[in-house]
């Protein structure tokens, strides 16, 4: 690390600290030139590249969830606190596979689960788009399947 004030090539770590979120680590270095011996932050992350269908590379953004979610959520009992919820999980759960690029699809259907426990209407909006259902059917299926295991949680959720 290059110091900013002298660009001299040497320093030492002062102290190092996760960010809240955890998805960054603040550290603060100082310089190992006696001349200079200044002090500064770097912040560093881990990149994480989202490829889309055209073959283009970008960062990945937790916005870019929520905007897709949202949509599916409008006009549905859902907080701007839930949705930052499931961004959070869903940025947990792409970067836990630890690749560093993943594609725009597989960032899609890490929504589906944590959509699911969270509104099933709008977990079927969204499966409607990355499940690509072809024809009512397939629709009728999701439902179908949601309605048996609703059935079978009913039970235990009855008893304590």
């Amino acid at each position: 690390m290059h110091c900013p004030f002298c660009r001299h090539a040497d320093s030492r770590v002062v102290d190092s600290r996760a960010s809240d979120d955890g998805t960054s680590i603040r550290r603060r270095r100082q310089c190992m030139r006696d001349a200079c011996a200044k002090r500064f932050t770097t912040v560093e992350t881990a990149s994480l590249s989202v490829t889309k269908r055209s073959g283009a590379s970008e960062p990945f953004s937790r916005d870019k969830v929520l905007t897709g979610v949202r949509k599916a959520c409008q006009g549905r009992p859902v907080s701007e606190d839930d949705l930052a919820l499931l961004a959070q999980r869903v940025e947990e759960s792409v970067r836990a596979s630890g690749a560093a690029e993943i594609e725009a699809h597989e960032v899609g259907m890490a929504v589906l689960a944590p959509l699911r426990e969270l509104d099933e209407v709008a977990y079927l909006r969204f499966a409607s788009v990355y499940r690509a259902f072809e024809d009512l059917q397939a629709f009728e299926a999701e439902i179908a399947l949601l309605r048996a295991e609703q059935q079978l949680a009913a039970p235990y959720e009855n008893n304590p």
